[in-house]
């Protein structure tokens, strides 16, 4: 990998931080377009207290000078406004593990005395960075004209309709309501799905469609099983909390079909020799490699773990049957996980394409992409011979 990140911090620690190394040098990174993306992930309808409590800002404390990346690492802070309640306080005992979390595995794991350790690092707060470091992703692809977005496709049973509607005529709708979806109607069926939800004491899951636009053929390669495209996006969307299911394309439905039908048939046009695509199953990817046409993926976000209606599990200290207690969460996290999904699907491009042209700044990079091979029959001399390729 080129691109790298890590991030640091627990939930209601002091802060959460991040590391991204590997982007080159002469980015110039707008501090502004990171806390805009910080602020689209706190806002969705369906989130919980905690979102009225913070108001994250990011911090950059390396990798910049001049207002131009440097080539070096770049280190990410966001002040965890809510620690102040927590410092010094002392803080009951959590020994009933809630379904669905990190209680009972990370205490397996690790040998925590108390379940908190757990909550603490696996929240979703962590997210805040990830979407920090996605926004320079974002930054960097930008130069190069690549742009990634996403939307709701579902929320419960409520489905979304798109009518062939453009990508980026969705990104841009979607972003005009709390609900993230571009089809309005669908939007107020998911509030009423989520306010019920919330009277039942319950929560909700759903379907969210990330697009990359503009990527060049050629991101990937079949060469090794980890150097798959869709491989890294499937891991980088299921790493997200509560994401249990990626599809690229119309994976599930192209299952269902025969293979005349699953497929995206080529055609040449006459007039400039390129290779085109009237479909896109395949959804922007063949044999792990880019193939220039939108990349489309679908995540599943199950119904958060924490509910207000008390769930079975069993008292660690007590050695009892009980039911959980409360943690405060979101009563439908989909909305708010747009960002989140869209800074790891512009991670992977990132560190995709960097790999693809190589160099060490930008100024390196501009140029080979403006010659990178594309789909064209000038681009694909074939010598029409034939060959003895194992002797």
């Amino acid at each position: 990998m080129t691109l790298k990140f890590m991030t640091a911090g627990e939930s209601h620690g002091p802060a959460v931080t991040a590391i991204l190394e590997g982007i080159p040098a002469g980015l110039k990174l707008g501090v502004s377009r990171v806390d805009v993306e910080l602020a689209r992930r706190q806002k969705g309808f369906g989130a919980g207290g905690r979102m009225k409590i913070e108001r994250d800002k990011v911090q950059i404390l390396s990798g910049i000078m001049d207002g131009k990346t440097i080539g070096m690492p770049i280190s990410l802070l966001v002040e965890n406004l809510n620690h102040k309640q927590w410092k010094r306080k002392e803080t009951d005992p959590m020994t009933a593990p809630r379904p669905g979390h990190a209680d009972l595995t990370g205490a397996v794991k690790y040998g925590y005395k108390d379940l908190r350790p757990s909550l603490e690092r696996a929240s979703a707060r962590e997210t805040t960075m990830r979407v920090a470091v996605g926004a320079i992703c974002k930054q960097f692809l930008a130069e190069f004209g690549i742009v990634v977005g996403g939307y709701v496709k579902s929320i419960g049973q409520v489905d979304a309709q798109f009518n062939g509607s453009k990508y980026k005529d969705r990104f841009e709708a979607a972003e005009k309501n709390d609900l993230r979806c571009p089809d309005v109607d669908a939007a107020e069926m998911m509030r009423a799905a989520i306010q019920q939800t919330i009277q039942e004491k319950n929560t909700l899951g759903g379907v969210i469609e990330i697009i990359a636009l503009n990527v060049p053929i050629g991101l990937g390669s079949f060469a090794q099983w980890d150097t798959r495209l869709e491989a890294k996006l499937a891991q980088a969307m299921m790493s997200v909390q509560a994401i249990k299911g990626v599809e690229i394309g119309d994976a599930f439905a192209n299952a269902r079909l025969p293979g005349t039908q699953a497929h995206d048939a080529i055609v040449l046009k006459p007039s400039t020799l390129n290779l085109q695509r009237s479909t896109n199953r395949a959804g922007g990817i063949e044999g792990g490699i880019s193939n220039g046409q939108p990349i489309v993926i679908r995540a599943a976000m199950k119904p958060i773990a924490s509910t207000l209606t008390p769930q079975k599990t069993v008292d660690l200290a007590a050695g009892e049957e009980t039911v959980t207690t409360y943690e405060r969460s979101d009563f439908c996290p989909v909305p708010r996980a747009v960002p989140v999904l869209e800074a790891m699907i512009a991670f992977v491009l990132a560190d995709a394409l960097i790999a693809k042209l190589g160099g060490d700044s930008l100024a390196e990079m501009l140029p080979r992409f403006e010659t990178l091979r594309k789909a064209t029959l000038d681009d694909l001399k074939m010598d029409n011979q034939t060959h003895i390729f194992w002797k």
